[in-house]
């Protein structure tokens, strides 16, 4: 790490820089008094000073909503004093704060620069990182607040980039549809920042809403618009009663999670199974022409030796000569009408034996023709394949 520094020119004071270097281990505790010490020290030096004689501004490091006290915000107030009952606007959110706690969740009237707290009061749950400021008023703060929301829901409503014409000439985008509810809004940040790196081109993930709290009735609802294409997440959020009768009744399946890999994975791999499978050729085995037969209303019967792996009866089959395939036609697959050893059907026939084969609809075989046996597997693709 220290390597990495000087290679970008941040040089420690004790090598002729100013930058001081700590080593701590919040695992371990150590270097933290240290830490502290030069921080207060660095802070003094470059008169670091916040005024706390003004109104209050800072930003939001965390949101969630509360059964019991409704939104929680977590704030940082850079500038000024916060002071229970003073009106705060936060992104598009606002109210009047109700209860105002320290980082040690203890009551307090007031917080100055550089406090982290919790308050209460709030009429929704605001982003993380949006700034916050005091508000002389409610009603003013509410205006600003409706406009803010108002100016995000026509965000929200704007068609996405269309695809080329082009493009969907020859791909079929499959979508699924997400509702996501879970405890906390970085917690909905984090998902969702996990879900936008599943990308594939024939594949597309829509989040239809995502929110704090937990799965209502309102959410089956949203789904049941798609319901073969949707699915609902709850990340630490349960749905409420009636909320899973209606899923369980109109089969809109709702998934629950406490870890964030998991969710992903699930995902994924929902994503992954809307992709049409590849598929691939197996080769099984070759067989030469050495003799043909005409046999009544049978047709051509050829006589073969195979000379690599394996015929099987059920196998799809092509015949080459002089290296080109003369049968069946590129947009169709042949299959065996009979395989024989001597006079007994079999179900295959492997490297070093003779046997009897008759290709369906095909009478023109020929003596040196070559007879290739495969089958073709589905292969589930993924969204790096």
């Amino acid at each position: 790490t220290r390597q990495m520094l000087y290679g970008v020119g941040v040089l420690p004071d004790n090598m002729g820089g100013d930058v001081p270097f700590i080593e701590t281990s919040a695992a371990k505790g150590t270097g933290i008094d240290d830490l502290l010490e030069n921080l207060a020290l660095l802070a003094e030096v470059k008169e670091l000073k916040a005024n706390p004689n003004k109104s209050a501004t800072g930003t939001c490091l965390e949101a969630n909503l509360s059964e019991g006290e409704g939104v929680q915000a977590t704030l940082l107030v850079r500038e000024g004093t916060l002071r229970k009952g003073d009106v705060i606007l936060c992104g598009s959110s606002y109210g009047r704060v109700r209860q105002l706690y320290d980082d040690h969740g203890r009551p307090i009237q007031e917080a100055g620069p550089s406090w982290p707290v919790r308050l209460t009061g709030l009429d929704e749950v605001p982003n993380a990182d949006d700034p916050f400021i005091v508000i002389s008023d409610l009603a003013t703060a509410r205006e600003i607040g409706e406009k803010r929301k108002g100016k995000e829901q026509e965000a929200a409503l704007q068609p996405r980039a269309a695809m080329s014409l082009e493009r969907l000439s020859t791909i079929k985008v499959a979508e699924l549809k997400v509702i996501l509810k879970a405890d906390f809004r970085g917690s909905i940040e984090a998902i969702k920042k996990e879900l936008d790196k599943l990308t594939h081109d024939e594949v597309r993930l829509k989040v239809l809403h995502a929110a704090i709290g937990g799965i209502t009735e309102s959410d089956v609802q949203l789904a049941l618009t798609s319901p073969e294409d949707s699915i609902i997440v709850g990340f630490n959020a349960v749905p409420d009663d009636r909320a899973r009768a209606l899923a369980e009744e109109r089969g809109v399946q709702i998934r629950q999670y406490s870890i964030i890999y998991n969710l992903t994975d699930d995902i994924r791999q929902a994503l992954e199974g809307k992709l049409k499978p590849e598929e691939r050729v197996i080769h099984l085995g070759r067989a030469v022409v050495r003799k043909t037969f005409k046999v009544g209303r049978v047709g051509t019967v050829a006589g073969c030796y195979v000379t690599q792996g394996v015929i099987e009866r059920s196998a799809k089959v092509r015949v080459i000569r002089g290296g080109l395939v003369v049968y069946p036609p590129a947009d169709r697959t042949a299959a065996l009408e009979s395989l024989r050893r001597v006079k007994d059907d079999v179900r295959e026939v492997k490297e070093g034996f003779e046997c009897g084969i008759k290709v369906a609809n095909y009478d023109d075989i020929k003596v040196d023709d070559v007879i290739e046996a495969y089958r073709i597997e589905q292969v589930q693709r993924t969204l790096e394949g």
